[in-house]
């Protein structure tokens, strides 16, 4: 600091002498070659103090830099991978694929719900009409044994099972409408899901309808048979009314009196 005040007043001094004895002077030539060495050893010393902070300070930037690039290498480790592939998953072809995969899913799900629909109404249709066959075997058996009470209230019996069965196949043919509309739904979805590339979706579906249309095929087979069963139920009860109606005819020729039998 002495140095500096030293250098300073030797500059001022020679600034307040006219130029001509300042540029001719050596004392004052001398005082500027002082000045001068004074400003370059400022200069340098404050060049240092600055390197000394500015390394101290790059120091701990450095090693907070190293934390921050170690966990951002992480990161970028760990999200590199999902980046690159949504990345690539953002053309045309993977939208449509993914699309296609999205309506297979749909077109499997409403063809579960209409499947398990089809199937109950089959079921309970099924149970109707077991149940009409049984009632009316019932009443084949009692027939000449009822009073006629009890033969009308058997007749209201039947009638009431015969409109169940009616309701019960008219629900099986508005389900199995719906079935056949998601059957082919997902034809159509599993050859769109094929085109676009989806094969395992396609053949996931395909092999969903397969198996649905397997299950609704067991249940009209047994449905079937039970219609077999009372066509034959109601054949064998026109067969026994007939021999019931013969047989009371001729028991009522056999009551007539003789008298009114012949012929005057």
């Amino acid at each position: 600091m002495q140095a500096f005040r030293h250098c300073g007043l030797c500059v001022s001094r020679s600034f307040f002498q006219s130029r001509t004895d300042f540029l001719h002077s050596e004392a004052n030539m001398a005082a500027i070659r002082r000045a001068a060495a004074c400003l370059n050893f400022l200069r340098g010393a404050s060049t240092s103090f600055c390197s000394n902070r500015s390394v101290r300070q790059l120091r701990r930037s450095t090693g907070t830099s190293r934390n921050q690039t170690a966990a951002f290498s992480v990161g970028t480790g760990l999200c590199a991978l999902p980046f690159a592939q949504q990345a690539e998953n953002l053309s045309h072809e993977s939208l449509i694929r993914r699309a296609s995969c999205l309506v297979t899913d749909s077109a499997n799900t409403y063809l579960s719900q209409t499947t398990l629909a089809l199937v109950d109404a089959l079921t309970l249709y099924t149970k109707a009409l077991h149940t009409l066959i049984a009632l009316q075997k019932r009443y084949l058996d009692s027939i000449g044994k009822l009073t006629p009470a009890e033969e009308d209230s058997i007749w209201q019996v039947l009638i009431g099972q015969r409109v169940e069965v009616s309701d019960r196949l008219d629900e099986c043919k508005r389900f199995e409408s719906n079935w056949m509309n998601a059957v082919n739904i997902c034809e159509l979805s599993a050859e769109a899901a094929y085109s676009s590339g989806a094969e395992h979706a396609s053949m996931a579906l395909k092999t969903s309808l397969q198996v649905a249309q397997s299950k609704v095929e067991d249940m009209k087979k047994i449905q079937l048979a039970a219609e077999k069963s009372l066509a034959e139920t109601k054949a064998d009860e026109i067969q026994r009314m007939a021999e019931y109606a013969s047989s009371i005819k001729l028991q009522d020729l056999e009551d007539v009196p003789e008298a009114y039998l012949r012929e005057d």
